[in-house]
């Protein structure tokens, strides 16, 4: 073992005292320093996990590789007085604590990247041993971070070398920090003879087993085990779905990625402009629409450009963002000068769609990669290809030379399927729209059942007996009745349809459906009647995702006008039929997804409502045992 440090060793008063005390408890007890560097799957401590522990501590090199037992470092990490890391303060420290319950670290803690800081040495860990000459790397070329998450996916696919590279990789950079530590001490001096001390950290980081790198075996099977598509999607409403995923760029002179996911057969092509990208889209009739981009403002913005008079109360980033900042992903926020384009162009897309009725969800494809153990973007396209078959997508994209914005939104529309299989979470919050993210661990949410069709159909008599079955009762009426009392307006169906009106013509639909689901918040099982726009299904059906049902009741005219002259009297009909409200009422007909034909008395409409309860209750069940 090395011998202890002189006790003559002098610390740089310029130092606070807490560095001071930490460097002299160094120097004193060099046997018990821990030098410690984790690789990960990737820089987010919420959706990456650690693949490699490496340290050394009392003159020894250790590892222990992902799906060991970690004993050995939980027993190294409670002797070690100090713990000595390059940005371990936000990255190694959190992700250890996170996956090591109850793991006992130094509480002394010397962070090499401040500490650098202080003497001039700025950039990460490669950069500074660059500027002070170190050569810690021979044989690893040019391996960094990124090659590193590759290297494990390359073990995870059958390569043992790739774990040895990974592990000398690791041990290079535990053994360089020894040598960072040493310099930077020696930057400190005023006078050379303040650091004459006989301790060389490099030796206790960099000793002589350093190199001499443990024996591997392939990854265990519940390593290299991921999810597959008919395990976790095909069994749900994602199973036969059709979905429309768009890599969405700013400028349409630069073609997107448009991706065709039909259960698990995908199909993807470059589009270029928005006439072309809403056609196609709506010729695929799809169940609902995943665009990478952001789709909303932040709260209390009204445009996206720098001249907003809410640019410098409200910001440039919405709370879904800083959600993900918060989670360790980086993330650009949807107001930066360069996104304010894409942010303009996919707000114009989502509304257009929405409008025709198409529910649209923003998704993030990142979080999908992470599911399905694909290498996040910059891997290449092979990796992403090899994943996404894997996970079980078929289609001639395997094959052909496509490009990384089309296997984007292959990705893309995956988070569709996701949330179809109510396998989502939704972040942000009611002033601003979501942002989709996948979630293994979702709780299965309320089911919905919204119910439209022309007046005196019936629509009202069969959201009633879906009560009377234990749904909650809501309809769009009510909330209008509400804004009609506070203007001093009587509750007849005249002044119900013209405010109705002036709501969608002023670009709110979408907040009356809020409002009137807010209404029977809680509610496990809700059926909502008078849906009248388009934008009422898109909005249900990207609040509930699968757990939603439209249904449309259809009845004859004849029979129509005969119900509604015993309810309101002979006149009125043609014209209640052919105001605005009505005239788009034909167009959900189009959207629902069953159309039911109310003309065979109560018992046909109790009979159908009983099969929907009992496919409910089917489908409750399932999702408890999955």
């Amino acid at each position: 073992m090395l011998k202890k440090v002189d006790q003559t060793f002098k610390i740089p008063k310029a130092l606070p005292r807490h560095l001071r005390e930490q460097i002299a408890l160094c120097h004193e007890y060099p046997q018990d320093v821990l030098f410690l560097d984790i690789e990960t799957t990737g820089l987010s401590h919420y959706y990456d996990e650690i693949t490699i522990i490496g340290w050394s501590l009392g003159g020894r090199a250790s590892t222990v590789v992902k799906g060991a037992s970690a004993d050995d470092f939980r027993r190294d990490a409670a002797r070690a007085k100090v713990m000595v890391t390059f940005n371990g303060i936000r990255f190694d420290q959190r992700f250890i604590l996170q996956e090591l319950k109850g793991i006992e670290l130094p509480k002394h803690h010397v962070d090499l990247m401040y500490l650098c800081r202080r003497v001039g040495l700025k950039g990460g860990q490669k950069a500074i041993e660059r500027e002070l000459k170190l050569s810690f790397r021979d044989g690893l070329g040019d391996v960094d971070g990124f090659a590193a998450v590759l290297l494990w996916h390359e073990y995870l696919r059958g390569d043992v070398s790739a774990l040895q590279r990974l592990i000398h990789y690791n041990r290079a950079d535990v053994g360089a920090m020894g040598a960072i530590f040493d310099s930077v001490l020696q930057l400190f001096a005023v006078e050379r003879d303040l650091f004459q001390a006989s301790t060389k950290f490099v030796e206790w980081a960099a000793p002589t087993n350093w190199l001499t790198l443990p024996e591997v075996s392939p990854a265990a099977s519940h390593l290299t085990a991921a999810p597959h598509f008919n395990e976790l999607l095909a069994d749900t409403p994602a199973g036969n779905a059709t979905i429309v995923g768009i890599d969405l760029t700013g400028s349409e002179a630069k073609g997107s990625g448009w991706s065709l996911l039909q259960g698990s057969e995908a199909e993807c092509r470059l589009v270029f402009t928005d006439a072309d990208l809403i056609a196609q889209t709506l010729a695929a009739k799809p169940d609902v629409v995943s665009i990478d981009s952001p789709l909303s403002l932040p709260f209390g913005r009204i445009t996206v450009e720098d001249s907003d008079p809410g640019r410098d109360e409200y910001g440039i980033m919405r709370r879904c963002e800083r959600e993900l900042k918060r989670r360790g992903v980086n993330v650009y926020p949807c107001l930066l000068p360069s996104m304010q384009k894409l942010t303009a162009r996919g707000i114009r897309l989502a509304n257009t769609l929405r409008q025709l009725g198409v529910p649209v969800i923003e998704s993030y494809p990142g979080a999908a990669q992470d599911i399905m153990r694909i290498p996040r973007k910059g891997a290449g396209i092979e990796w992403l290809k090899l994943g996404l078959g894997r996970f079980g997508i078929r289609g001639s994209y395997l094959e052909e030379n496509v490009s990384h914005d089309e296997l984007d939104a292959i990705t893309s529309a995956l988070v569709g399927s996701f949330h179809l299989a109510n396998l989502t979470e939704a972040l942000g919050d009611s002033d601003e729209a979501p942002l989709i993210i996948p979630d293994l661990n979702a709780k299965p949410g309320p089911f919905a059942v919204g119910v439209s069709g022309p007046i005196a159909s019936g629509k009202t008599s069969f959201a009633r007996a879906l009560e009377s079955r234990g749904f909650t009762y809501v309809r769009f009426s009510q909330v209008l009745d509400d804004l009609l009392r506070e203007q001093g307006l009587e509750l007849t169906r005249e002044n119900r349809q013209k405010l109705g009106q002036e709501i969608n013509s002023s670009g709110k639909q979408r907040w009356l459906a809020e409002q009137t689901l807010n209404r029977v918040e809680g509610s496990n099982r809700i059926v909502i009647d008078g849906l009248r726009f388009g934008e009422d299904h898109a909005f249900f059906s990207e609040h509930f995702g699968g757990r939603f049902k439209h249904i449309y009741i259809q009845t004859d005219d004849g029979l129509r006008r005969s119900r509604y002259s015993e309810r309101d009297g002979s006149a009125g009909f043609d014209e209640v039929s052919s105001s605005d409200v009505e005239r788009g009422v034909a167009l959900l007909k189009l959207l629902a997804h069953e159309n039911f034909s109310n003309d065979g008395g109560r018992d046909a409409l109790s009979e159908r409502v009983a099969v929907i309860v009992q496919e409910i209750e089917e489908r409750g069940c399932q999702s408890q045992s999955s």
